[in-house]
């Protein structure tokens, strides 16, 4: 499958994440930070207020925060693997073993917008995501890493 440059891809799950993400910030923390804003408003001085410049330095972050969600959602491609053939694709989650070491990891690939290693979550984009991207089960694949060349053979995909 073929991804524009324009397009964000995300699977259903991190679809829905995203969604809830936007959702929690427009209904529960620009209300609850336009009311720390009025609160320090009455306080006096504001240009010396701390709790003034501190509640208008979240409100930035959160206003940024909403036009990137905004802007990943406006651009999204769900891509739902139904694939059964075994292959790897967006939305799997594939256990592979280091030819080197003999360890065993299990990833989950994602597109770049959801991508979170510390999770599991890699982007199809990653050397190693790109490397297991159309793989299936006993396939040996190759990367280069920041490490060094890398083996791995794909143990399983779900």
């Amino acid at each position: 499958m073929e991804f524009s440059d324009t397009r964000i891809v995300l699977t259903r799950q991190g679809h829905e994440d995203i969604s809830r993400e936007l959702e929690e910030i427009q209904t529960v923390k620009r209300p609850a930070v336009v009311d720390r804003i009025r609160e320090a408003r009455q306080l006096g001085d504001l240009s010396e207020n701390f709790d003034y410049q501190d509640a208008k330095t979240v409100q930035g972050m959160l206003e940024a925060r909403v036009r990137e969600l905004q802007a990943i959602l406006n651009n999204a491609v769900v891509v739902d693997n139904d694939s059964d053939d075994g292959t790897v694709g967006v939305g799997c989650k594939v256990v592979i073993k280091d030819l080197e070491d003999g360890s065993t990891e299990e990833y989950m690939i994602v597109g770049p917008a959801e991508s979170s290693p510390s999770e599991g979550k890699i982007s199809l984009e990653s050397c190693v995501g790109a490397a297991l991207m159309g793989g299936k089960v006993g396939d040996v694949v190759s990367c280069v890493t920041p490490g060094g060349n890398v083996e791995f053979e794909i143990v399983s995909v779900e």
